[in-house]
Protein backbone atom coordinates (compact mmCIF):
# COMPACT_ATOMS: atom_id res chain seq x y z
CA UNK A 1 0.00 0.00 0.00
CA UNK A 2 1.06 3.58 -0.57
CA UNK A 3 3.04 5.24 2.24
CA UNK A 4 3.21 8.99 2.80
CA UNK A 5 6.41 10.88 2.06
CA UNK A 6 7.33 14.12 3.83
CA UNK A 7 5.20 16.19 1.43
CA UNK A 8 2.09 14.07 1.92
CA UNK A 9 2.46 14.22 5.69
CA UNK A 10 3.11 17.96 5.71
CA UNK A 11 -0.02 18.65 3.63
CA UNK A 12 -2.26 16.55 5.85
CA UNK A 13 -0.80 18.03 9.06
CA UNK A 14 -1.29 21.55 7.73
CA UNK A 15 -4.91 20.82 6.84
CA UNK A 16 -5.55 19.54 10.38
CA UNK A 17 -4.34 22.78 11.93
CA UNK A 18 -6.25 24.85 9.39
CA UNK A 19 -9.45 23.03 10.30
CA UNK A 20 -8.69 23.29 14.01
CA UNK A 21 -8.72 27.07 13.64
CA UNK A 22 -11.92 26.99 11.59
CA UNK A 23 -13.70 24.81 14.15
CA UNK A 24 -12.51 27.03 17.02
CA UNK A 25 -13.92 30.11 15.30
CA UNK A 26 -17.24 28.33 14.73
CA UNK A 27 -17.45 27.29 18.38
CA UNK A 28 -16.66 30.87 19.43
CA UNK A 29 -19.41 32.21 17.18
CA UNK A 30 -16.99 34.02 14.87
CA UNK A 31 -18.21 31.93 11.91
CA UNK A 32 -21.87 31.36 11.11
CA UNK A 33 -23.08 27.89 10.14
CA UNK A 34 -23.44 29.06 6.53
CA UNK A 35 -19.81 30.23 6.56
CA UNK A 36 -18.58 27.09 8.30
CA UNK A 37 -20.53 24.52 6.26
CA UNK A 38 -18.33 24.45 3.12
CA UNK A 39 -15.21 24.37 5.30
CA UNK A 40 -16.35 21.40 7.38
CA UNK A 41 -17.66 19.52 4.35
CA UNK A 42 -14.28 19.70 2.64
CA UNK A 43 -12.96 17.94 5.74
CA UNK A 44 -15.62 15.24 5.75
CA UNK A 45 -17.75 16.63 8.59
CA UNK A 46 -21.53 16.52 8.12
CA UNK A 47 -24.25 17.77 10.45
CA UNK A 48 -26.87 15.03 10.61
CA UNK A 49 -30.04 14.38 12.62
CA UNK A 50 -28.51 13.80 16.04
CA UNK A 51 -24.86 14.82 15.84
CA UNK A 52 -21.99 15.50 13.48
CA UNK A 53 -20.89 12.65 11.24
CA UNK A 54 -17.26 12.30 10.14
CA UNK A 55 -16.43 10.41 6.94
CA UNK A 56 -12.85 9.16 6.77
CA UNK A 57 -11.19 8.46 3.41
CA UNK A 58 -9.78 5.00 2.75
CA UNK A 59 -8.29 5.41 -0.74
CA UNK A 60 -9.29 2.50 -3.00
CA UNK A 61 -10.30 0.68 0.22
CA UNK A 62 -6.77 -0.34 1.25
CA UNK A 63 -5.50 -0.07 4.81
CA UNK A 64 -3.16 -1.88 7.21
CA UNK A 65 -3.53 -3.17 10.75
CA UNK A 66 -2.07 -0.02 12.32
CA UNK A 67 -4.67 2.09 10.56
CA UNK A 68 -7.54 -0.24 11.47
CA UNK A 69 -6.43 -0.14 15.10
CA UNK A 70 -6.47 3.67 14.92
CA UNK A 71 -10.03 3.59 13.53
CA UNK A 72 -11.05 1.38 16.45
CA UNK A 73 -9.42 3.77 18.94
CA UNK A 74 -11.30 6.71 17.42
CA UNK A 75 -14.58 4.78 17.73
CA UNK A 76 -13.95 4.30 21.45
CA UNK A 77 -12.51 7.71 22.23
CA UNK A 78 -14.79 9.98 20.22
CA UNK A 79 -17.85 7.95 19.18
CA UNK A 80 -19.93 5.14 20.68
CA UNK A 81 -17.62 2.22 20.13
CA UNK A 82 -18.36 1.41 16.49
CA UNK A 83 -17.95 2.66 12.93
CA UNK A 84 -19.94 2.25 9.72
CA UNK A 85 -18.17 1.09 6.54
CA UNK A 86 -19.70 2.62 3.43
CA UNK A 87 -20.31 1.92 -0.26
CA UNK A 88 -17.49 4.36 -1.09
CA UNK A 89 -14.92 2.16 0.71
CA UNK A 90 -14.79 4.70 3.56
CA UNK A 91 -15.74 4.63 7.23
CA UNK A 92 -18.19 6.96 8.96
CA UNK A 93 -18.61 7.89 12.62
CA UNK A 94 -22.12 9.03 13.48
CA UNK A 95 -21.80 10.60 16.95
CA UNK A 96 -19.03 13.21 16.69
CA UNK A 97 -18.78 16.41 18.74
CA UNK A 98 -17.51 19.46 16.87
CA UNK A 99 -15.03 20.25 19.64
CA UNK A 100 -13.40 16.82 19.05
CA UNK A 101 -13.28 16.90 15.25
CA UNK A 102 -9.81 18.44 14.86
CA UNK A 103 -8.34 16.02 17.41
CA UNK A 104 -9.78 13.10 15.40
CA UNK A 105 -8.18 14.45 12.24
CA UNK A 106 -4.88 14.78 14.09
CA UNK A 107 -5.13 11.16 15.27
CA UNK A 108 -5.84 10.08 11.70
CA UNK A 109 -2.85 12.03 10.39
CA UNK A 110 -0.55 10.06 12.72
CA UNK A 111 -1.40 6.90 10.76
CA UNK A 112 -1.42 8.49 7.29
CA UNK A 113 -5.18 8.95 7.04
CA UNK A 114 -7.51 11.92 6.64
CA UNK A 115 -11.05 13.03 5.82
CA UNK A 116 -10.14 15.52 3.10
CA UNK A 117 -12.53 15.71 0.12
CA UNK A 118 -14.88 13.05 1.45
CA UNK A 119 -17.63 15.61 0.97
CA UNK A 120 -18.22 18.85 -0.89
CA UNK A 121 -18.37 19.60 -4.60
CA UNK A 122 -14.97 18.13 -5.35
CA UNK A 123 -13.36 14.87 -6.46
CA UNK A 124 -14.18 12.36 -3.74
CA UNK A 125 -12.29 9.28 -2.55
CA UNK A 126 -11.00 7.27 -5.54
CA UNK A 127 -12.46 3.76 -5.42
CA UNK A 128 -11.30 0.52 -6.99
CA UNK A 129 -11.74 -3.24 -7.14
CA UNK A 130 -11.55 -4.60 -3.60
CA UNK A 131 -9.71 -7.68 -4.94
CA UNK A 132 -7.12 -5.55 -6.74
CA UNK A 133 -3.66 -7.12 -6.71
CA UNK A 134 -5.13 -10.50 -5.81
CA UNK A 135 -7.60 -11.23 -8.60
CA UNK A 136 -6.52 -13.71 -11.23
CA UNK A 137 -8.51 -11.98 -13.98
CA UNK A 138 -6.96 -8.49 -13.86
CA UNK A 139 -4.41 -7.28 -16.42
CA UNK A 140 -2.58 -5.38 -13.70
CA UNK A 141 -3.13 -4.08 -10.18
CA UNK A 142 -5.32 -0.97 -10.72
CA UNK A 143 -4.42 0.65 -7.38
CA UNK A 144 -1.25 2.46 -8.55
CA UNK A 145 -3.40 4.22 -11.15
CA UNK A 146 -6.01 5.04 -8.51
CA UNK A 147 -3.24 6.41 -6.29
CA UNK A 148 -1.90 8.54 -9.12
CA UNK A 149 -5.37 10.02 -9.61
CA UNK A 150 -5.72 10.52 -5.86
CA UNK A 151 -2.54 12.57 -5.77
CA UNK A 152 -3.60 14.58 -8.84
CA UNK A 153 -7.07 15.31 -7.47
CA UNK A 154 -6.16 16.14 -3.87
CA UNK A 155 -6.28 19.91 -3.33
CA UNK A 156 -6.59 20.46 -7.09
CA UNK A 157 -7.36 24.20 -7.18
CA UNK A 158 -9.34 24.06 -10.40
CA UNK A 159 -11.66 21.30 -9.19
CA UNK A 160 -12.29 22.27 -5.57
CA UNK A 161 -15.66 23.86 -6.36
CA UNK A 162 -17.22 21.78 -9.11
CA UNK A 163 -20.91 22.06 -9.99
CA UNK A 164 -21.49 18.95 -7.84
CA UNK A 165 -19.63 16.09 -6.16
CA UNK A 166 -17.51 13.88 -8.41
CA UNK A 167 -16.66 10.19 -8.09
CA UNK A 168 -14.02 8.15 -9.94
CA UNK A 169 -13.47 4.38 -9.98
CA UNK A 170 -10.53 2.45 -11.48
CA UNK A 171 -10.57 -1.26 -12.32
CA UNK A 172 -8.36 -3.57 -14.40
CA UNK A 173 -10.60 -6.51 -15.18
CA UNK A 174 -13.51 -7.26 -17.49
CA UNK A 175 -15.35 -8.35 -14.35
CA UNK A 176 -16.50 -5.12 -12.75
CA UNK A 177 -16.42 -5.37 -8.96
CA UNK A 178 -16.50 -1.61 -8.32
CA UNK A 179 -19.72 -0.44 -10.03
CA UNK A 180 -17.39 1.39 -12.42
CA UNK A 181 -20.02 2.42 -14.98
CA UNK A 182 -22.17 4.00 -12.27
CA UNK A 183 -19.47 6.59 -11.52
CA UNK A 184 -18.92 10.09 -12.90
CA UNK A 185 -15.73 8.71 -14.45
CA UNK A 186 -15.07 5.00 -14.70
CA UNK A 187 -11.63 3.90 -15.88
CA UNK A 188 -10.77 0.37 -16.92
CA UNK A 189 -7.09 -0.42 -17.40
CA UNK A 190 -6.94 -2.54 -20.56
CA UNK A 191 -4.28 -4.17 -22.71
CA UNK A 192 -4.00 -3.51 -26.45
CA UNK A 193 -1.21 -4.98 -28.58
CA UNK A 194 0.85 -5.65 -25.47
CA UNK A 195 0.47 -2.09 -24.16
CA UNK A 196 -1.56 -1.02 -21.14
CA UNK A 197 -3.90 1.93 -21.44
CA UNK A 198 -7.05 3.43 -19.95
CA UNK A 199 -10.58 2.99 -21.27
CA UNK A 200 -12.81 5.90 -20.17
CA UNK A 201 -16.50 5.78 -19.29
CA UNK A 202 -18.03 9.13 -18.32
CA UNK A 203 -21.45 10.21 -17.10
CA UNK A 204 -22.70 7.42 -14.86
CA UNK A 205 -24.32 7.75 -11.47
CA UNK A 206 -27.28 6.90 -9.31
CA UNK A 207 -29.42 9.32 -7.28
CA UNK A 208 -32.71 10.71 -8.52
CA UNK A 209 -31.65 10.36 -12.18
CA UNK A 210 -29.69 7.10 -12.51
CA UNK A 211 -27.58 6.69 -15.65
CA UNK A 212 -25.04 4.21 -16.99
CA UNK A 213 -21.82 5.82 -18.22
CA UNK A 214 -21.12 5.47 -21.96
CA UNK A 215 -17.61 4.76 -23.22
CA UNK A 216 -16.16 7.96 -24.65
CA UNK A 217 -12.58 6.79 -25.29
CA UNK A 218 -11.44 3.24 -25.98
CA UNK A 219 -7.73 3.67 -25.25
CA UNK A 220 -5.67 6.42 -23.62
CA UNK A 221 -1.92 5.79 -23.16
CA UNK A 222 -0.99 5.59 -19.50
CA UNK A 223 1.20 8.67 -19.61
CA UNK A 224 -1.89 10.62 -20.77
CA UNK A 225 -4.42 9.16 -18.32
CA UNK A 226 -4.19 12.12 -15.94
CA UNK A 227 -4.35 14.63 -18.80
CA UNK A 228 -7.45 12.96 -20.23
CA UNK A 229 -9.08 12.91 -16.80
CA UNK A 230 -8.32 16.60 -16.47
CA UNK A 231 -9.88 17.29 -19.87
CA UNK A 232 -13.06 15.47 -18.79
CA UNK A 233 -13.24 17.57 -15.63
CA UNK A 234 -12.54 20.86 -17.40
CA UNK A 235 -15.41 20.42 -19.83
CA UNK A 236 -17.72 19.58 -16.94
CA UNK A 237 -16.47 22.42 -14.75
CA UNK A 238 -17.16 24.95 -17.50
CA UNK A 239 -20.40 23.58 -18.93
CA UNK A 240 -22.01 21.74 -16.00
CA UNK A 241 -25.09 23.44 -14.56
CA UNK A 242 -24.78 25.44 -11.35
CA UNK A 243 -28.30 26.84 -11.27
CA UNK A 244 -30.00 23.61 -10.24
CA UNK A 245 -28.26 21.09 -8.00
CA UNK A 246 -30.54 18.31 -9.22
CA UNK A 247 -29.21 18.79 -12.75
CA UNK A 248 -25.62 19.62 -11.88
CA UNK A 249 -23.98 16.18 -12.07
CA UNK A 250 -21.84 15.32 -15.08
CA UNK A 251 -24.30 12.57 -16.07
CA UNK A 252 -26.84 15.29 -16.92
CA UNK A 253 -24.28 17.18 -19.00
CA UNK A 254 -23.27 14.07 -20.95
CA UNK A 255 -26.91 13.12 -21.45
CA UNK A 256 -27.94 16.57 -22.68
CA UNK A 257 -24.90 17.08 -24.91
CA UNK A 258 -24.87 13.50 -26.08
CA UNK A 259 -21.88 11.22 -25.56
CA UNK A 260 -20.34 12.01 -28.96
CA UNK A 261 -20.53 15.79 -28.54
CA UNK A 262 -19.19 15.60 -25.00
CA UNK A 263 -16.33 13.34 -26.15
CA UNK A 264 -15.49 15.80 -28.93
CA UNK A 265 -15.35 18.65 -26.42
CA UNK A 266 -13.07 16.57 -24.20
CA UNK A 267 -10.84 15.78 -27.17
CA UNK A 268 -10.35 19.48 -27.90
CA UNK A 269 -9.43 20.15 -24.29
CA UNK A 270 -7.17 17.11 -24.26
CA UNK A 271 -5.26 18.40 -27.30
CA UNK A 272 -4.56 21.65 -25.47
CA UNK A 273 -3.28 19.80 -22.42
CA UNK A 274 -0.98 17.52 -24.43
CA UNK A 275 0.71 20.56 -25.96
CA UNK A 276 2.28 20.94 -22.52
CA UNK A 277 2.63 17.31 -21.36
CA UNK A 278 2.90 16.34 -17.73
CA UNK A 279 6.42 15.00 -18.16
CA UNK A 280 6.65 13.38 -14.76
CA UNK A 281 3.51 11.25 -14.93
CA UNK A 282 5.26 8.00 -15.88
CA UNK A 283 8.08 8.75 -13.46
CA UNK A 284 5.58 9.23 -10.64
CA UNK A 285 3.63 6.16 -11.72
CA UNK A 286 6.78 4.04 -11.48
CA UNK A 287 7.47 5.46 -8.00
CA UNK A 288 3.94 4.69 -6.87
CA UNK A 289 4.03 1.16 -8.32
CA UNK A 290 6.85 0.19 -5.96
CA UNK A 291 4.40 0.44 -3.05
CA UNK A 292 2.09 -2.14 -4.60
CA UNK A 293 4.44 -5.00 -5.35
CA UNK A 294 3.17 -8.47 -4.57
CA UNK A 295 3.91 -9.80 -1.08
CA UNK A 296 6.24 -12.79 -0.80
CA UNK A 297 3.75 -15.57 -1.43
CA UNK A 298 4.77 -18.99 -0.21
CA UNK A 299 5.85 -21.21 -3.07
CA UNK A 300 3.97 -24.50 -3.36
CA UNK A 301 1.52 -23.50 -0.65
CA UNK A 302 -0.90 -26.38 0.04
CA UNK A 303 -4.22 -26.17 -1.77
CA UNK A 304 -6.18 -28.79 0.17
CA UNK A 305 -8.77 -27.83 2.79
CA UNK A 306 -10.22 -30.04 5.51
CA UNK A 307 -13.97 -29.71 4.90
CA UNK A 308 -15.12 -32.01 7.69
CA UNK A 309 -16.70 -29.10 9.58
CA UNK A 310 -19.84 -28.26 7.52
CA UNK A 311 -20.13 -24.70 8.85
CA UNK A 312 -16.54 -23.99 7.92
CA UNK A 313 -16.96 -25.65 4.52
CA UNK A 314 -19.98 -23.46 3.77
CA UNK A 315 -18.02 -20.33 4.76
CA UNK A 316 -15.20 -21.36 2.43
CA UNK A 317 -17.65 -21.90 -0.42
CA UNK A 318 -19.44 -18.59 0.07
CA UNK A 319 -16.88 -16.20 1.51
CA UNK A 320 -13.62 -16.98 -0.23
CA UNK A 321 -12.61 -15.91 -3.74
CA UNK A 322 -10.01 -17.40 -6.07
CA UNK A 323 -6.55 -15.81 -5.94
CA UNK A 324 -3.87 -15.40 -8.58
CA UNK A 325 -1.31 -17.20 -6.38
CA UNK A 326 -1.68 -20.98 -5.94
CA UNK A 327 -2.53 -21.96 -2.39
CA UNK A 328 -4.09 -18.58 -1.55
CA UNK A 329 -7.58 -17.06 -1.54
CA UNK A 330 -9.14 -13.71 -0.70
CA UNK A 331 -11.31 -14.12 2.41
CA UNK A 332 -14.37 -11.90 2.88
CA UNK A 333 -15.30 -10.92 6.44
CA UNK A 334 -19.04 -10.32 6.47
CA UNK A 335 -20.31 -7.31 8.39
CA UNK A 336 -23.86 -8.59 7.85
CA UNK A 337 -24.83 -10.88 10.75
CA UNK A 338 -28.46 -11.94 10.80
CA UNK A 339 -30.42 -9.06 12.31
CA UNK A 340 -27.34 -6.81 12.33
CA UNK A 341 -26.76 -3.36 10.84
CA UNK A 342 -25.05 -3.73 7.44
CA UNK A 343 -21.55 -2.27 7.43
CA UNK A 344 -21.26 -1.66 11.17
CA UNK A 345 -18.27 -2.98 13.13
CA UNK A 346 -17.49 -2.51 16.81
CA UNK A 347 -14.10 -1.32 17.95
CA UNK A 348 -13.36 -4.82 19.27
CA UNK A 349 -14.19 -6.31 15.88
CA UNK A 350 -12.01 -3.75 14.12
CA UNK A 351 -9.08 -4.65 16.35
CA UNK A 352 -9.61 -8.35 15.72
CA UNK A 353 -9.75 -7.82 11.96
CA UNK A 354 -6.55 -5.78 12.18
CA UNK A 355 -4.76 -8.51 14.12
CA UNK A 356 -5.99 -11.23 11.76
CA UNK A 357 -4.77 -9.21 8.78
CA UNK A 358 -1.34 -9.01 10.36
CA UNK A 359 -1.30 -12.72 11.14
CA UNK A 360 -2.83 -14.09 7.95
CA UNK A 361 -2.89 -11.48 5.14
CA UNK A 362 0.47 -9.71 4.95
CA UNK A 363 -0.87 -6.87 7.16
CA UNK A 364 -3.45 -5.74 4.61
CA UNK A 365 -7.21 -5.25 4.64
CA UNK A 366 -9.65 -3.92 2.06
CA UNK A 367 -13.00 -2.22 2.52
CA UNK A 368 -15.50 -3.48 -0.06
CA UNK A 369 -18.10 -1.20 -1.62
CA UNK A 370 -20.56 -3.87 -0.47
CA UNK A 371 -19.79 -2.85 3.15
CA UNK A 372 -17.73 -5.92 4.02
CA UNK A 373 -13.99 -6.34 4.68
CA UNK A 374 -11.54 -8.44 2.66
CA UNK A 375 -8.31 -10.07 3.73
CA UNK A 376 -6.86 -10.21 0.22
CA UNK A 377 -4.01 -12.73 0.58
CA UNK A 378 -4.79 -15.70 2.86
CA UNK A 379 -3.14 -19.11 2.67
CA UNK A 380 -5.68 -21.89 2.28
CA UNK A 381 -3.87 -23.70 5.09
CA UNK A 382 -4.76 -20.83 7.45
CA UNK A 383 -8.45 -20.61 6.60
CA UNK A 384 -9.80 -22.75 9.43
CA UNK A 385 -7.88 -20.83 12.09
CA UNK A 386 -9.02 -17.55 10.54
CA UNK A 387 -12.67 -18.61 10.36
CA UNK A 388 -12.64 -19.89 13.94
CA UNK A 389 -11.43 -16.52 15.24
CA UNK A 390 -13.98 -14.66 13.12
CA UNK A 391 -16.88 -16.90 14.11
CA UNK A 392 -16.15 -16.48 17.81
CA UNK A 393 -16.32 -12.68 17.34
CA UNK A 394 -19.61 -12.68 15.41
CA UNK A 395 -17.84 -12.11 12.10
CA UNK A 396 -18.21 -15.57 10.61
CA UNK A 397 -21.45 -15.08 8.68
CA UNK A 398 -21.49 -17.21 5.53
CA UNK A 399 -23.48 -14.97 3.21
CA UNK A 400 -21.37 -13.28 0.53
CA UNK A 401 -23.59 -12.21 -2.42
CA UNK A 402 -26.68 -13.82 -0.90
CA UNK A 403 -29.98 -12.17 0.03
CA UNK A 404 -28.59 -11.72 3.56
CA UNK A 405 -25.56 -9.74 2.27
CA UNK A 406 -27.57 -6.52 2.14
CA UNK A 407 -26.24 -3.07 1.26
CA UNK A 408 -28.05 -0.38 3.23
CA UNK A 409 -27.51 3.31 3.86
CA UNK A 410 -27.91 4.70 7.43
CA UNK A 411 -31.34 6.04 6.44
CA UNK A 412 -33.63 8.03 8.68
CA UNK A 413 -32.04 6.64 11.83
CA UNK A 414 -29.14 9.04 11.23
CA UNK A 415 -29.35 10.99 7.97
CA UNK A 416 -31.07 14.37 7.73
CA UNK A 417 -31.69 13.82 4.00
CA UNK A 418 -33.49 10.49 4.37
CA UNK A 419 -37.23 9.95 3.96
CA UNK A 420 -37.40 6.50 5.52
CA UNK A 421 -35.43 4.09 7.65
CA UNK A 422 -33.22 1.53 5.94
CA UNK A 423 -31.67 -0.32 8.87
CA UNK A 424 -34.83 -1.96 10.33
CA UNK A 425 -35.87 -3.15 6.87
CA UNK A 426 -32.45 -4.75 6.29
CA UNK A 427 -32.57 -6.40 9.70
CA UNK A 428 -36.04 -7.85 9.16
CA UNK A 429 -35.22 -9.16 5.68
CA UNK A 430 -32.07 -10.94 6.86
CA UNK A 431 -34.00 -12.45 9.78
CA UNK A 432 -36.86 -13.56 7.51
CA UNK A 433 -34.64 -15.39 5.03
CA UNK A 434 -32.35 -16.87 7.69
CA UNK A 435 -35.43 -18.30 9.44
CA UNK A 436 -37.03 -19.55 6.23
CA UNK A 437 -33.92 -21.40 5.10
CA UNK A 438 -34.28 -20.01 1.56
CA UNK A 439 -30.90 -18.27 1.41
CA UNK A 440 -29.05 -21.32 0.11
CA UNK A 441 -31.67 -22.09 -2.52
CA UNK A 442 -31.70 -18.50 -3.81
CA UNK A 443 -27.96 -18.38 -4.45
CA UNK A 444 -26.67 -15.05 -5.74
CA UNK A 445 -29.23 -12.35 -5.03
CA UNK A 446 -27.95 -8.83 -4.45
CA UNK A 447 -30.30 -6.72 -2.34
CA UNK A 448 -29.72 -2.98 -1.85
CA UNK A 449 -31.69 -0.48 0.25
CA UNK A 450 -31.72 3.34 0.19
CA UNK A 451 -33.63 5.60 2.55
CA UNK A 452 -34.03 8.34 -0.04
CA UNK A 453 -33.65 9.12 -3.73
CA UNK A 454 -29.95 10.02 -3.29
CA UNK A 455 -29.31 6.26 -3.54
CA UNK A 456 -26.45 5.88 -1.05
CA UNK A 457 -27.61 2.26 -0.74
CA UNK A 458 -27.33 1.74 -4.53
CA UNK A 459 -30.93 0.52 -4.83
CA UNK A 460 -30.95 1.12 -8.61
CA UNK A 461 -28.14 -1.44 -8.97
CA UNK A 462 -29.71 -4.23 -6.92
CA UNK A 463 -31.06 -7.44 -8.36
CA UNK A 464 -33.68 -6.44 -5.83
CA UNK A 465 -33.70 -2.79 -4.75
CA UNK A 466 -35.70 -0.97 -2.09
CA UNK A 467 -36.24 2.80 -2.04
CA UNK A 468 -37.70 4.45 1.02
CA UNK A 469 -39.93 7.46 0.29
CA UNK A 470 -42.23 9.76 2.24
CA UNK A 471 -45.93 9.37 1.46
CA UNK A 472 -47.80 12.13 3.29
CA UNK A 473 -45.67 11.75 6.39
CA UNK A 474 -45.62 7.94 6.32
CA UNK A 475 -42.61 5.80 5.40
CA UNK A 476 -43.27 3.91 2.20
CA UNK A 477 -41.01 1.47 0.37
CA UNK A 478 -40.83 0.96 -3.39
CA UNK A 479 -39.63 -2.39 -4.71
CA UNK A 480 -37.33 -2.44 -7.74
CA UNK A 481 -36.12 -5.42 -9.77
CA UNK A 482 -33.47 -6.11 -12.38
CA UNK A 483 -30.50 -3.91 -11.51
CA UNK A 484 -26.81 -4.78 -11.70
CA UNK A 485 -23.62 -2.89 -10.92
CA UNK A 486 -21.33 -5.45 -12.55
CA UNK A 487 -20.11 -5.77 -16.15
CA UNK A 488 -23.71 -6.64 -17.13
CA UNK A 489 -24.76 -3.27 -15.69
CA UNK A 490 -28.45 -2.37 -15.71
CA UNK A 491 -30.84 -0.15 -13.79
CA UNK A 492 -33.63 -1.69 -11.72
CA UNK A 493 -37.26 -0.80 -12.43
CA UNK A 494 -40.04 -0.07 -9.94
CA UNK A 495 -42.58 -2.88 -9.72
CA UNK A 496 -45.55 -0.69 -8.79
CA UNK A 497 -47.11 0.89 -5.68
CA UNK A 498 -45.02 0.90 -2.53
CA UNK A 499 -45.39 -1.02 0.73
CA UNK A 500 -45.18 -0.32 4.44
CA UNK A 501 -42.29 -1.71 6.49
CA UNK A 502 -43.79 -5.15 7.05
CA UNK A 503 -45.20 -5.25 3.53
CA UNK A 504 -41.84 -4.67 1.86
CA UNK A 505 -40.35 -7.65 3.70
CA UNK A 506 -43.23 -9.79 2.43
CA UNK A 507 -42.76 -8.35 -1.06
CA UNK A 508 -39.09 -9.32 -1.20
CA UNK A 509 -39.97 -12.88 -0.20
CA UNK A 510 -42.75 -12.97 -2.81
CA UNK A 511 -40.32 -11.89 -5.52
CA UNK A 512 -37.86 -14.53 -4.34
CA UNK A 513 -40.57 -17.18 -4.52
CA UNK A 514 -41.39 -16.21 -8.12
CA UNK A 515 -37.73 -16.72 -8.99
CA UNK A 516 -37.60 -20.12 -7.26
CA UNK A 517 -40.68 -21.20 -9.21
CA UNK A 518 -39.62 -19.84 -12.62
CA UNK A 519 -35.87 -20.28 -12.76
CA UNK A 520 -34.09 -22.63 -15.13
CA UNK A 521 -30.89 -24.53 -14.41
CA UNK A 522 -27.98 -22.26 -13.55
CA UNK A 523 -29.96 -19.02 -13.61
CA UNK A 524 -29.40 -16.32 -11.03
CA UNK A 525 -32.34 -14.22 -9.86
CA UNK A 526 -31.21 -11.52 -12.31
CA UNK A 527 -31.06 -13.98 -15.22
CA UNK A 528 -34.58 -15.22 -14.56
CA UNK A 529 -35.92 -11.68 -14.27
CA UNK A 530 -34.35 -10.73 -17.59
CA UNK A 531 -35.79 -13.81 -19.28
CA UNK A 532 -39.38 -13.66 -18.00
CA UNK A 533 -39.73 -9.90 -17.48
CA UNK A 534 -41.58 -7.92 -14.85
CA UNK A 535 -45.14 -9.24 -15.32
CA UNK A 536 -44.91 -12.53 -13.37
CA UNK A 537 -43.46 -10.62 -10.40
CA UNK A 538 -46.13 -7.91 -10.59
CA UNK A 539 -48.91 -10.49 -10.72
CA UNK A 540 -47.56 -12.19 -7.60
CA UNK A 541 -47.06 -8.88 -5.78
CA UNK A 542 -50.28 -7.11 -6.67
CA UNK A 543 -52.67 -9.75 -7.98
Amino acid sequence: MYLYDQYDQAMVDARVEEFRDQARRRLEGKLTEDQFKPLRLMNGLYLQLHAYMLRVAIPYGTLNSRQMHALADIADKYDRGYGHFTTRQNIQYNWIKLEDAADILADLAKVEMHAIQTSGNCIRNISSDHFAGAAADEVTDPRPYAELLRQWSSFHPEFSYLPRKFKIAVIASDHDRAAMRLHDIGIQIVERDGELGAKFYVGGGMGRTPMIAPCIKEFVPLDQMVAYSEACLRVYNRQGRRDNKYKARIKILVHEMGAEEYAAAVEKEYEKLTEHPLDRVLEELERVRTFFEDPLFEQNAPETIDRSDPDFALWVDRNTVAHKAPGYVSAVISLKPVGGIPGDATSEQMRLMADLAKDYSFDELRVMHTQNIVLPHVRMADLHALWTALDEAGLGSRNLDTVEDIIACPGLDYCSLANARSIPVAQKISQRFAASGKTEALGQLKLKISGCINACGHHHAGHVGILGVDRKGVENYQLLLGGSEAEDVSLAKITGPGFDEEGIVDAVETAADVYLRERQDGERFLDTYRRIGMNPFKEALYG
